[in-house]
Protein backbone atom coordinates (compact mmCIF):
# COMPACT_ATOMS: atom_id res chain seq x y z
CA UNK A 1 0.00 0.00 0.00
CA UNK A 2 1.13 3.68 -0.67
CA UNK A 3 0.33 6.20 2.12
CA UNK A 4 0.35 9.83 2.02
CA UNK A 5 0.25 12.01 5.10
CA UNK A 6 0.28 15.90 5.11
CA UNK A 7 1.32 18.45 8.02
CA UNK A 8 1.52 22.62 8.40
CA UNK A 9 -1.98 23.83 8.12
CA UNK A 10 -3.52 25.73 10.25
CA UNK A 11 -4.70 29.34 11.00
CA UNK A 12 -3.14 32.31 9.42
CA UNK A 13 -4.43 35.82 9.17
CA UNK A 14 -4.53 37.30 5.62
CA UNK A 15 -1.24 38.30 4.19
CA UNK A 16 0.37 35.86 6.06
CA UNK A 17 2.63 32.29 5.32
CA UNK A 18 2.92 28.74 5.73
CA UNK A 19 4.62 25.83 4.59
CA UNK A 20 2.77 22.31 3.82
CA UNK A 21 4.49 18.89 3.65
CA UNK A 22 3.55 16.18 2.12
CA UNK A 23 5.26 12.54 2.83
CA UNK A 24 4.96 9.41 0.58
CA UNK A 25 5.50 5.72 1.99
CA UNK A 26 5.13 2.11 1.55
CA UNK A 27 5.06 0.13 -1.27
CA UNK A 28 6.79 2.89 -3.73
CA UNK A 29 8.72 2.19 -6.74
CA UNK A 30 8.83 5.50 -8.76
CA UNK A 31 6.39 8.74 -8.15
CA UNK A 32 5.87 10.45 -11.73
CA UNK A 33 4.64 13.53 -10.28
CA UNK A 34 3.25 14.92 -7.08
CA UNK A 35 0.39 17.81 -6.86
CA UNK A 36 -1.62 19.71 -3.74
CA UNK A 37 -4.96 19.89 -4.55
CA UNK A 38 -7.86 21.78 -2.36
CA UNK A 39 -11.42 22.39 -1.33
CA UNK A 40 -13.35 24.70 -0.06
CA UNK A 41 -17.08 24.30 1.87
CA UNK A 42 -19.44 23.56 -0.98
CA UNK A 43 -16.91 23.20 -3.71
CA UNK A 44 -15.21 20.58 -5.81
CA UNK A 45 -11.60 19.75 -5.32
CA UNK A 46 -9.27 22.47 -7.22
CA UNK A 47 -6.03 21.91 -8.55
CA UNK A 48 -3.41 23.91 -6.68
CA UNK A 49 -0.17 23.08 -7.67
CA UNK A 50 2.04 20.42 -9.42
CA UNK A 51 5.43 19.04 -10.20
CA UNK A 52 6.58 16.38 -12.01
CA UNK A 53 9.69 14.50 -11.91
CA UNK A 54 12.08 16.25 -13.90
CA UNK A 55 11.24 19.42 -12.05
CA UNK A 56 8.73 21.08 -14.19
CA UNK A 57 6.20 22.72 -12.17
CA UNK A 58 2.36 23.96 -12.82
CA UNK A 59 0.15 26.61 -11.08
CA UNK A 60 -3.27 27.29 -10.56
CA UNK A 61 -3.74 30.87 -11.42
CA UNK A 62 -5.48 32.00 -8.51
CA UNK A 63 -2.07 30.94 -6.73
CA UNK A 64 0.41 32.15 -9.55
CA UNK A 65 3.06 34.03 -8.09
CA UNK A 66 2.41 33.31 -4.10
CA UNK A 67 2.47 29.47 -3.56
CA UNK A 68 5.77 27.37 -4.82
CA UNK A 69 6.08 23.74 -4.74
CA UNK A 70 9.14 21.74 -4.29
CA UNK A 71 10.21 18.05 -4.05
CA UNK A 72 12.60 16.15 -2.75
CA UNK A 73 12.52 13.18 -5.33
CA UNK A 74 14.69 11.03 -3.13
CA UNK A 75 12.74 11.01 -0.04
CA UNK A 76 9.35 11.16 -1.48
CA UNK A 77 8.15 14.38 -0.21
CA UNK A 78 6.67 17.52 -1.46
CA UNK A 79 6.13 20.83 -0.28
CA UNK A 80 3.91 23.83 -0.76
CA UNK A 81 5.14 27.25 0.46
CA UNK A 82 2.39 29.69 0.55
CA UNK A 83 3.19 33.58 1.24
CA UNK A 84 0.35 36.39 0.61
CA UNK A 85 -2.39 34.10 1.83
CA UNK A 86 -5.83 35.36 1.53
CA UNK A 87 -8.90 34.77 3.11
CA UNK A 88 -10.35 32.72 -0.83
CA UNK A 89 -7.02 30.51 0.13
CA UNK A 90 -9.09 28.75 3.11
CA UNK A 91 -9.74 25.19 2.22
CA UNK A 92 -8.58 21.89 3.30
CA UNK A 93 -5.28 21.02 1.64
CA UNK A 94 -4.75 17.91 -0.30
CA UNK A 95 -1.55 16.04 -1.37
CA UNK A 96 -1.60 13.90 -4.61
CA UNK A 97 1.04 11.23 -5.45
CA UNK A 98 0.86 9.38 -9.06
CA UNK A 99 2.72 6.19 -8.02
CA UNK A 100 4.12 2.78 -9.64
CA UNK A 101 4.15 0.28 -6.70
CA UNK A 102 6.51 -1.99 -8.78
CA UNK A 103 8.71 -1.81 -12.01
CA UNK A 104 5.80 -2.48 -14.81
CA UNK A 105 3.30 -1.28 -12.75
CA UNK A 106 0.16 1.42 -14.07
CA UNK A 107 0.71 4.57 -12.81
CA UNK A 108 -2.32 5.41 -9.94
CA UNK A 109 -3.00 8.24 -7.57
CA UNK A 110 -2.86 8.16 -4.34
CA UNK A 111 -4.04 10.73 -1.57
CA UNK A 112 -3.52 12.31 1.69
CA UNK A 113 -6.65 13.21 3.96
CA UNK A 114 -5.91 16.41 4.11
CA UNK A 115 -4.89 19.70 6.38
CA UNK A 116 -7.00 22.53 6.95
CA UNK A 117 -5.55 25.57 6.27
CA UNK A 118 -7.59 28.66 7.77
CA UNK A 119 -6.86 32.47 7.06
CA UNK A 120 -9.18 34.27 9.06
CA UNK A 121 -8.12 38.00 10.85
Amino acid sequence: QVQLVESGGGLVQPGGSLRLSCAASGNIFSISAMAWYRQSPGKEREFVAGMASDGVTTYAEAVKGRFTISRDNAKNTTSLQMNSLKLEDTAVYYCNARVRRYLGDVARDYWGKGTLVTVSS
